[in-house]
């Protein structure tokens, strides 16, 4: 039971002034292999979350987006086809050895001349009042110390009208499907990233940050509360994985 002091680091209490540290280290551990991992913890399917998550998004030609924990890019990617030339997205991360990655990546796509990079904490955004029509934050919410201060922040930087996107790993919709996927995530996923990624313990981090996130009742709530309107939210595989979506008005 955490404290006014203390926050949750997977299943570990921590300080809270401890938390982005460690989160850093994970970060900075798993970087290079970051996609990699992706497409084996996932059977390959997070290119689908990622694709409806930027679907629900509704982004247009010439808009304003952010893309929060954006890492190596894959939603930039996305929404850089979407808003044109016209448009602008801004890759943001708080981790330096992401966001490196994510800018490398993107620049050896080719794609430079609408995307912007910024490292960047989701609780104090560095951006004005009403700049983006967008704020996505793809499979990082869990990992920020103070939720509600980032939902409060990403509603901020929101141009009225626009929406907030959360993209999470959640809480399985029925027991069985829970019953496997904690076996996975227990047993086979820290294995995993041993051998690829040569670091069991940030997987197993990832796994428990994953059961401490909030279900997505709770999250729905904690949107409303920062000040978002029309909150809902779509399970997908089963609920192991939703996108939130919220607006600003």
């Amino acid at each position: 039971m955490t404290n006014d002091n203390t926050t949750h680091f997977g299943f570990k209490e921590v300080p809270k002034q401890e938390k982005v540290a460690l989160v850093r280290g994970v970060f900075d551990s798993v970087a290079s292999q970051y996609d990699v991992m992706n497409d084996l913890m996932s059977l390959g399917i997070h290119r689908i979350w990622k694709r409806v998550a930027v679907q629900l998004a509704n982004v247009r030609e010439g808009d304003q987006v952010l893309d929060l924990a954006g890492g190596t890019g894959d939603l930039t990617t996305l929404f850089e086809k979407r808003v044109g030339k016209k448009g602008r997205v801004v890759l943001a991360d708080i981790n330096a050895a992401m966001l490196r990655t994510g800018r490398d990546r993107l620049i050896n796509r080719g794609l430079a001349g609408n995307i912007e990079y910024a490292q960047v904490n989701a609780e104090c955004l560095p951006f004005a009042d009403n700049t983006f029509d967008c704020v996505c934050i793809g499979f990082g919410l869990r990992n920020v110390t103070d939720k509600d201060a980032a939902l409060r922040s990403m509603y901020r930087v929101l141009k009225p009208g626009g929406r907030v996107i959360v993209l999470e790993f959640s809480h399985p919709t029925d027991p069985i499907t829970e019953k496997v996927y904690d076996f996975y995530s227990f047993n086979l996923l820290p294995k995993i990233g041993a051998i690829v990624a040569k670091d069991e313990d940030s997987y197993r981090y990832l796994a428990e940050s994953i059961r401490m996130h909030p279900k997505q009742d709770e999250l729905k709530r904690m949107m409303e509360e920062a000040g978002l309107e029309r909150c809902e939210y779509f399970n997908m595989t089963q609920g192991i994985v939703a996108v939130h979506r919220g607006y600003k008005f």
